[in-house]
């Protein structure tokens, strides 16, 4: 029979409800899919970073793209870390091992001190320089910064070479030196190692002048000083203080007039500064 309005009635016996064990065993549950719910989707993309490897780099990624706040991922997976182990220890296994180095007991080290060049040593520098070559053969690119400055600050204020005389106003007087600006009583500072062969008064315009002797023919002087604290055979180092300028001699006023000399011949200093 069949109603109009209502369902069709079964012909036959109604069929038996399954359990719910026979359920649970026709689909065999994830034991971590519970886990995987619980985690938030983000936290599933970080953790899928840190087994596959990507790392940092997938941290950097997501934050870059507005995804995430602040991701905490290890630097390296334990998958990866378990394979660098591993082959570290088969390639430290596979290299042959090194051999020792050494000397015997009488053995001799002997170390130059002048082969040694560095910025952070300009005498070294200069030793080498001097110890290669008389001072006369070298040239310009490469005595340029062997000498330190012999004032703090540099201020030139007249150049080597000729010029018009400041005190008798003629033209064509040669001008021996390297003038610098400096009040009276300014220190006056060795342009590099080496030992005093004149401390005194210069009777030719140089007033009280100091002469430094720096080997192989290469001299530096100091002149119209106000007063020197350097004996004749002194030695002296780089950068130690050795007068207070002044000015005496032919000098129109207070200053530095700084000689370089090679060989006895009186070169530009700014070649050598």
């Amino acid at each position: 029979m069949q109603n109009a309005r209502g369902r069709r009635r079964a012909t036959g016996p109604a069929p038996e409800p399954r359990l719910a064990e026979a359920i649970a065993a026709d689909r065999p549950r994830d034991a971590q899919r519970e886990a995987r719910r619980r985690r938030g989707p983000f936290r599933q993309v970080t953790d899928f970073a840190s087994a596959s490897g990507v790392g940092q780099k997938a941290g950097v990624a997501l934050a870059a793209t507005g995804l995430l706040l602040t991701v905490t991922v290890p630097a390296t997976s334990p998958v990866l870390a378990a394979g660098e182990q591993q082959g570290g220890a088969s390639a430290s296994a596979a290299s042959p091992a090194q051999p020792k180095v050494s000397a015997e007991a009488a053995a001799k080290i002997d170390f130059s001190r002048t082969s040694v060049s560095t910025t952070g040593d300009p005498d070294g520098k200069l030793k080498q320089l001097l110890s290669a070559q008389s001072a006369g053969s070298i040239k310009r690119a490469a005595s340029v910064g062997t000498l330190g400055g012999p004032l703090t600050t540099l201020v030139k204020s007249s150049p080597f070479g000729y010029r018009v005389s400041p005190i008798t106003g003629g033209a064509g007087e040669f001008h021996r030196g390297q003038d610098f600006a400096a009040q009276c009583g300014t220190q006056v500072l060795a342009a590099a190692s080496g030992k005093v062969t004149f401390s005194g008064w210069h009777p030719y315009g140089g007033g009280n002048r100091v002469v430094i002797d720096h080997g192989n023919g290469l001299e530096t002087t100091y002149n119209h000083l106000s007063s020197s604290s350097v004996e004749v055979g002194q030695k002296v180092t780089r950068g130690e203080a050795i007068a207070l300028s002044g000015t005496t001699g032919a000098s129109t006023g207070c200053h530095l007039h700084f000689e370089v000399m090679v060989n006895g011949d009186v070169v530009d200093p700014t070649g050598w500064l």
